[in-house]
C-alpha cells in the first residue's frame, strides 16, 4: 500500500523556526493547516490561514513565518527533512495582505540568523 503524502501549512515566527532547526523537528503539537484540495487556489487559501496565525504568534513587529512540509501523516512531528519551503513576510511591518517571499529549505538559517 502506497503513502499518502499530505501537504501542511505550519504557522511560525522567525524564533520559532530558530528552535524547530536546533530540535530538527516541528513538534506534532504544532498547529497546521491543510488545503482540502491539492488544486492551486486549495493550497494557497491554507497558506494564507497559516499566516494569518503566524501573524498571531507575533508579540510586535515581526515577520510571518509559514513552514510547508511534506509528510505520509497528519499528525506526527514533522522532521526538517520534509520540509519543501518557507514562505516569509519581506520586512518585519509587512501588512496582512501583503504576499508572502518563498524560500527553499537551505535557506532557512540565513532567515533565522
Amino acid at each position: 500500500m502506497e503513502a499518502v503524502i499530505v501537504r501542511v501549512y505550519l504557522p511560525t515566527t522567525l524564533g520559532g523556526s530558530a528552535e524547530h532547526v536546533a530540535a530538527g523537528l516541528i513538534p506534532e503539537s504544532a498547529e497546521r493547516f491543510m488545503a482540502p484540495d491539492q488544486d492551486e487556489e486549495s493550497e494557497y487559501a491554507a497558506l494564507m490561514e497559516a499566516a494569518a496565525a503566524s501573524a498571531g504568534l507575533l508579540a510586535g513587529p515581526g515577520r510571518r513565518v509559514v513552514v510547508v512540509a511534506e509528510m505520509d501523516r497528519d499528525t506526527a512531528a514533522i522532521r526538517m527533512e520534509c520540509v519543501v519551503a518557507v514562505h516569509v513576510d519581506t520586512e518585519d511591518d509587512a501588512d496582512e495582505d501583503d504576499d508572502l517571499a518563498w524560500f527553499a529549505p537551505q535557506e532557512i538559517p540565513g532567515l533565522i540568523a
